[in-house]
């Protein structure tokens, strides 16, 4: 049975709170019952925070203009900006959490300037944001750490995707590839999800996945069918709350959704074979057919074609075996619409 590495996104729904965020931990590292099998699933593997440098984020303009939503966090988008921020020792904060709680770390780091977090911690992973995906300065910048790195394709083609491997491979070959489309949602007719197929063809050497920003629950267990070693979505406590990605995100409920669809889905999975499993022997017995009687047979009476057909149990002759009764005596009575057995017979 494959194991999915599954990262909830905190991403910026921690909404400027340290204690938030530790919520979110909390909520994506509780075990998921079962209740059908009884079975305790795992949770996820990991939680995702990610860091910004305003200084390397946007032309003065776009940071100074005027943010009027009802999802703004201040009067200009740069102060939205920076009340989402946390510092490094806030997210060192929340990294500590997340290991005591048995989860691992990924860190999407937006620029060289938010590598200074790295004097702190070292998380398990690297991730580089679709958007980077082109920003080779910060992609050799992450590959020198020697952190293996996760990389998003959802605004690259193939020759955005070999140039960053590319510029990683001086350093390092520890990558894993999510298949991603950076519209949010993703509409169902965008998301083609084979892509994962053309990667795994293409790209074998690494591991695939998926980063999902549809709606619903459905595509992550779909990825996994597909072959997805890494699935990754947006968390959240409360979808009702302030900010633009909460609706986008999975509560609580939704999160215990998804892990139990991934957990099962890597069992449904199984082996490609075509097999009886031995716990479907008893009902194979139950409901199968076997060689019974049309009319009552006496002793000595000779079995023809026209005395038999298949009724339930399955314990019997199969119709295969027909020739093994065809032509034989019976030794004692059977009455009508009774499977023949072997001891029926001379």
């Amino acid at each position: 049975m494959k194991h999915t590495y599954i990262i909830g996104e905190i991403g910026q729904n921690h909404n400027g709170s340290v204690d938030i965020a530790k919520l979110i931990v909390e909520l994506v590292s509780r075990p998921v019952k079962e209740e059908a099998f009884g079975l305790d699933l795992r949770p996820m593997d990991a939680v995702k925070m990610t860091k910004r440098d305003l200084k390397e984020e946007l032309t003065v303009s776009q940071m100074n203009r005027i943010y009027d939503s009802p999802h703004s966090f201040g009067r200009t988008y740069g102060e939205h900006r920076a009340f989402l921020e946390l510092t490094d020792e806030e997210h060192f904060e929340v990294y500590k959490h997340a290991r005591s709680l048995g989860l691992e770390f990924v860190e999407t780091l937006c620029s060289r300037g938010c590598l200074s977090l790295l004097r702190l911690f070292t998380p398990d992973y690297l991730k580089v944001a679709s958007r980077d995906l082109t920003n080779l300065p910060l992609v050799e910048a992450l590959a020198e750490t020697g952190i293996p790195m996760i990389l998003s394709t959802g605004m690259a083609g193939r020759k955005e995707l070999d140039e960053a491997l590319e510029t990683i491979h001086r350093y390092h070959s520890r990558i894993s590839i999510l298949h991603c489309v950076s519209e949010y949602p993703t509409h169902p007719d965008h998301l083609n999800l084979r892509s994962m197929e053309y990667l795994k063809k293409h790209y074998g050497q690494y591991r695939i996945g998926f980063s999902d920003h549809t709606i619903g629950i459905a595509a992550t267990a779909v990825a996994v069918g597909l072959g997805a070693e890494i699935i990754e979505k947006h968390v959240t406590i409360d979808r009702r709350m302030k900010g633009t990605d909460q609706l986008g995100s999975l509560g609580p409920d939704g999160v215990n959704r998804m892990i139990r669809d991934i957990r099962l889905a890597e069992r449904w999975m199984g082996r490609e074979e075509l097999y009886i499993d031995e716990h479907v022997a008893q009902a194979k017995v139950k409901l199968e057919r076997s060689i019974a009687t049309k009319r009552t047979l006496k002793p000595g009476e000779v079995i023809t074609e026209e005395d038999i057909h298949l009724l339930s149990p399955g314990d019997g002759f199969k119709w295969t075996e027909r020739d093994q009764l065809i032509g034989r005596e019976v030794s004692v009575e059977i009455p009508a619409h009774e499977i023949i057995y072997p001891s029926s017979l001379r």
